[in-house]
């Protein structure tokens, strides 16, 4: 709930002059405390007009990559097309000064369509083991890839 700048003066103007303290006075209006002195220290600074609701004046969120580095982030990649997105991050690290970490350096390249999906490789499964254990007890480990599983609708 947003107050008004003409609430804000009310309740500063209650609470500083009530004969039960502060703190009884915001637990009576349902105030915190902490909120009561950001108001009041806004209304020592810059009087009445300091407690009108401000508006901010970016909305890029405090911990976002600016545009200029991640431009910067392009033209390195464009740049070493040999090199991968953590290689790349480590070099715009130590050669620009601009610490961009592997996975943002990874997300800016994929929103760009700089990165090419990756190839899967097929593997087929056998219908037996291609090393086959000579005796009952011998030690023997297997790669799941061997496995053939089939299901009774004969899907994989």
């Amino acid at each position: 709930m947003r107050l008004s700048a003409a609430e804000k003066y009310e309740i500063i103007q209650t609470a500083t002059s009530s004969e039960i303290g502060v703190k009884r006075t915001l637990e009576s209006f349902g105030i915190h405390r902490s909120t009561f002195y950001k108001w009041y220290q806004k209304y020592l600074q810059n009087g009445y007009d300091g407690l009108e609701q401000g508006h901010r004046v970016s909305r890029r969120q405090w911990n976002s990559i600016p545009e200029e580095q991640k431009d910067l982030v392009v033209e390195v990649a464009l740049d070493h097309t040999e090199l991968s997105s953590r290689e790349l991050a480590h070099k715009i690290t130590d050669e620009q000064g601009v610490f961009i970490s592997e996975s943002s350096f990874y997300r800016i390249l994929k929103q760009r369509d700089l990165i090419p999906a990756p190839n899967h490789i097929l593997i087929s499964a056998a219908n037996e083991f291609k090393d086959k254990t000579s005796f009952v007890h011998q030690m023997w480990q297997t790669d799941f890839t061997y496995f053939k599983i089939i299901a009774g609708d004969g899907t994989i």
